[in-house]
């Protein structure tokens, strides 16, 4: 306890009707009193403030008051603990208040009466944390499952190889000689304009060489030539 300061005693029941009680009772005996009613931040607080007692339920969230007790010892040999449990959790809770080495069991329902019954031995030696040689047994840390590696991309199938040029086989005549394949000829180019034109007037003349040869050149024309 420091100087004129009044005393300080962290409350970790997680009950607002006990809270209250523990409040009023404390105050009456001269102390302060903070809250927490989460298991691990209580850890936390306790190594922040460094209260002069913990006044803690073992049916707390995110972590057992028993581990959270026993981490407390850890953190602080000197930790003075008392353990608040219901009629029906006293067993439990006295075994745990002797592995965790806690000055008193305060069953519910706290009145100024029970911790008058308890203050003297809550205020006297503190006893060996007979259980925080099996601590990592009973809280053993948790490591973090490694993210899975993605699988690697495949490779691209393969393209499969170009056939090679095939040969055509010799096909066999009735007299028993091969016939040589038939090559493939360039498709013809078609004519332009030009080469229909010349191809119209060689097909012209020639029509008039045969008429010529059939029947001689013709006296008259059907037509007159200008004169110039």
């Amino acid at each position: 306890m420091s100087g004129d300061e009044a005393p300080l005693a962290l409350v970790v029941v997680g009950n607002v009707t006990t809270e209250g009680r523990i409040r009023s009772i404390m105050k009456h005996q001269g102390w302060r009193t903070e809250f927490c009613s989460d298991g691990d931040k209580a850890v936390d607080e306790y190594v922040r403030l460094r209260p002069d007692m913990v006044l803690l339920s073992l049916d707390i969230p995110s972590m057992d008051g028993h581990i959270a007790a026993l981490e407390m010892r850890e953190s602080d040999y000197n930790a003075r603990i008392a353990i608040v449990t219901s009629r029906s959790g006293k067993e439990k809770a006295e075994d745990a208040a002797y592995s965790t080495g806690a000055v008193g069991v305060l069953v519910t329902p706290l009145t100024q009466t029970v911790f008058d019954e308890q203050w003297e031995a809550m205020m006297g030696d503190i006893p060996p944390a007979i259980g925080l040689a099996d601590l990592d047994e009973l809280y053993p840390e948790v490591e973090e499952p490694e993210a899975p590696l993605e699988p690697p991309m495949p490779f691209p199938p393969m393209m499969p190889p170009m056939p090679e040029a095939v040969e055509m086989p010799l096909v066999p005549l009735p007299g028993g000689e091969a016939l040589a394949p038939v090559e493939e000829k360039p498709p013809k180019k078609k004519l332009g304009w030009f080469g229909r034109f010349l191809l119209l007037i060689i097909i012209a003349t020639a029509a008039g060489g045969v008429y010529v040869a059939m029947y001689g050149i013709p006296e008259e024309l059907p037509f007159e030539i200008p004169s110039f």
